[in-house]
C-alpha cells in the first residue's frame, strides 16, 4: 500500500480502500466526405493520392472511419451514445435550461446521470418493452434534484420529479469544481504543501489529482454552525490522490458547493 502524505494535514488515512472509476473515452476521427468532391467524380483526397503516385511520392495515409454505434439498443441493453445524447437533449427543455444553474454558476442545471430505467414489474421482460431513461440533474439555483423519465420510443418526457434535501453522489464535474475551490482557498495551503512534498511541483489545478468524494450531511450539533445547511446545500469531503502516488488527507475540510466556500470541521 502506498504511503499517505500527512505532514501538513494531520492523521494518516488508514484502512479503507477507495475505488476510483476511470471513464474510457473513445475518440473518433471524421474524414472528409463527398462534400469535397468535384465535377470529375473524384474527391480531393483521391486526387491528392493520384497526384502523389504520378510524382512517385508515397500516397498519404488513410485512417479508417471508426464503426458507427447503433442508434438504438434493444430491451435491457445499455444506452447507446446516441440514445444518451438524445434523452439528455429531450429532458433539458428550454424552461429548465433557462431557470437552472450548474456547479459553476452557469446557465442550466448540472447533469448527474443518464441511466436506463428499471422496467415496470407488471410488464414482460422482452425486447418489445418500451425503453425509457432517467436523466437526473442537480439545480444549484434552488438546491433541488430533478429527474426526468424519457420514453426513447416516443421521444417524450413521461414523468418529472423534483426533490429537496436529496444528495446523490457527486458527478466528476462537481468533484473537479470542489477541488478547484479547495486549491484556491487559504485552507487549501496544506493540500498544496503536501502535493509539493510528494512531487516537487506546485499544485495549481484539479487535473493534477485523482479525486473521489463523499457527500457531507450535517449531523445535529455539527461545528462550525455554518455547516448546518449541508444536506440542504450540496456539500462534500474530498479524498485527493497524487496521480500514481500517495493519498493526501483532506478529511477535515468540507466544500459547500452551493455556497462556493470551504469550511474546516470543528
Amino acid at each position: 500500500m502506498r504511503k499517505i502524505v500527512h505532514r501538513h494535514l494531520g492523521k494518516v488515512v488508514a484502512g479503507a480502500a477507495i475505488a476510483v472509476a476511470g471513464t474510457a473515452v473513445m475518440v473518433g476521427i471524421t474524414l472528409p466526405g463527398t462534400a469535397g468532391a468535384d465535377d470529375s467524380g473524384g474527391t480531393r483526397a483521391g486526387q491528392a493520392r493520384q497526384a502523389a503516385q504520378a510524382n512517385g511520392t508515397p500516397a498519404p495515409g488513410v485512417v479508417e472511419r471508426a464503426p458507427a454505434e447503433g442508434e438504438k439498443g434493444k430491451g435491457l441493453d445499455p444506452l447507446t451514445d446516441d440514445e444518451t445524447k438524445r434523452v439528455e437533449k429531450i429532458a433539458l427543455n428550454r424552461q429548465l435550461l433557462n431557470s437552472g444553474e450548474n456547479v459553476k454558476g452557469a446557465r442550466g442545471p448540472q447533469r448527474l446521470t443518464v441511466e436506463l430505467t428499471e422496467p415496470d414489474t407488471d410488464q414482460p421482460d422482452s425486447v418489445n418493452a418500451p425503453r425509457r431513461a432517467d436523466v437526473t440533474f442537480y439545480d444549484y439555483r434552488n438546491d433541488t434534484v430533478v429527474t426526468k423519465t424519457v420514453n426513447l420510443d416516443t421521444g417524450k418526457v413521461e414523468e418529472t420529479s423534483t426533490q429537496h434535501d436529496v444528495q446523490p453522489p457527486l458527478s466528476i464535474a462537481e468533484q473537479t469544481e470542489a477541488a478547484r475551490l479547495l486549491i484556491a482557498d487559504p485552507l487549501g495551503a496544506g493540500l498544496k504543501a503536501d502535493y509539493k512534498d510528494a512531487t516537487g511541483k506546485e499544485l495549481t489545478s484539479p487535473d493534477q489529482l485523482t479525486l473521489t468524494s463523499m457527500v457531507f450531511r450535517a449531523a445535529p450539533g455539527v461545528k462550525p454552525a455554518e455547516l448546518g445547511t449541508c444536506g440542504e446545500h450540496r456539500c462534500t469531503r474530498l479524498f485527493p490522490k497524487v496521480k500514481n502516488g500517495a493519498w493526501i488527507d483532506t478529511r477535515d475540510f468540507v466544500i459547500d458547493l452551493s455556497a462556493r466556500k470551504v469550511v474546516k470541521l470543528g
